[in-house]
């Protein structure tokens, strides 16, 4: 039997400790809210014993687990980090395929958007709490359903939000000859109950995202508000989003980033001048002069 060393890894989250192995612990992606639902691993009720242990994800090559804030990780981890290692070392079953998850009735449809290189697929039922946008797989380390879909060769880029998830597709193929396979796995990953994204997958939030610790003036408040209130529902509908990155004063320049299917599209062009721009410039007159899309 194989001797698994784990090791710690910290997250973006204080709260949220990695156990990472060097070789594949299970398939699939399972989080745990308590031990009433850790019925199918019987690793996850051990930790849930644990009474700092708050959550639990099992992973491919990790195990994650969310602390209540009555320890730190400094004083715990080592042990956990051991007890963890004897359990998997001792023959311990992580997953019981024995116990079925219970199937989610879930229907998932596609949508076209005006960027040609994207589709929306959309189902009906949330799937994540913030908008999620992944550049490649790397960037994709804790969100499982991002990490699948940049297995399928085609798969350029991928924006979850809060009922949908657009793809973008690199140009090897036409979404003819892939719609439906995307459309089947997709929905075949949320019926079968499979972790959308970890906690600790970065989620962006206007203003909070490129400049979280610079005081905003009233100007930035102010086009924040519109973006949130007036634009970015608009171009959720079409399969993006829109964050606001920064307000010059001097030059009266509002720059954006552009996200999910609104990322490289031919008409975003037409998208920031005929209607961001226009509007944000009827709503707060004399402070915009344009409206310039930051590509990152």
């Amino acid at each position: 039997m194989k001797n698994r060393t784990l090791n710690i890894e910290k997250t973006n989250i204080p709260t949220i400790l990695k156990f990472t192995s060097n070789d594949i612990l299970t398939s699939g992606s399972h989080q745990y809210n308590n031990i009433d639902e850790a019925k199918n691993s019987p690793l996850a009720q051990q930790l849930f014993y644990l009474p700092f242990v708050k959550r639990v994800y099992i992973s491919a090559n990790f195990i994650a687990l969310e602390r209540f804030s009555i320890v730190e990780w400094s004083d715990v981890q080592e042990e956990v980090k051991e007890q963890i290692e004897n359990y998997l070392n001792n023959g311990g079953v992580l997953i019981s395929e024995e116990i079925a998850p219970k199937k989610i009735p879930v229907e998932v449809y596609a949508e076209s958007t005006p960027n040609p290189s994207v589709l929306k697929f959309v189902a009906n039922i949330k799937l994540v709490e913030n908008d999620l946008e992944f550049k490649n797989r790397e960037e994709a380390e804790n969100a499982p359903l991002a990490i699948e879909l940049f297995n399928f060769p085609y798969a350029k880029e991928v924006f979850i939000s809060e009922n949908y998830v657009s793809v973008t597709k690199n140009d090897t193929v036409e979404w003819n000859e892939i719609t439906i396979e995307i459309r089947s796995f997709i929905k075949q990953y949320i019926a079968d109950g499979k972790t959308i994204a970890l906690e600790t997958a970065i989620h962006q939030k206007v203003s909070e995202v490129y400049m979280p610790d610079i005081e905003l003036d009233d100007v930035s408040k102010q086009i924040i508000d519109i973006l949130e209130e007036y634009i970015k529902p608009a171009v959720a509908a079409d399969g993006g989003n829109i964050l606001f990155q920064s307000y010059e004063k001097s030059s009266k320049t509002v720059n954006v980033i552009l996200q999910g299917a609104c990322s490289g599209c031919p008409s975003s062009t037409i998208t920031l001048k005929n209607g961001i721009e226009n509007m944000l410039k009827q709503l707060i007159p004399g402070k915009i002069n344009e409206v310039v899309a930051v590509n990152y």
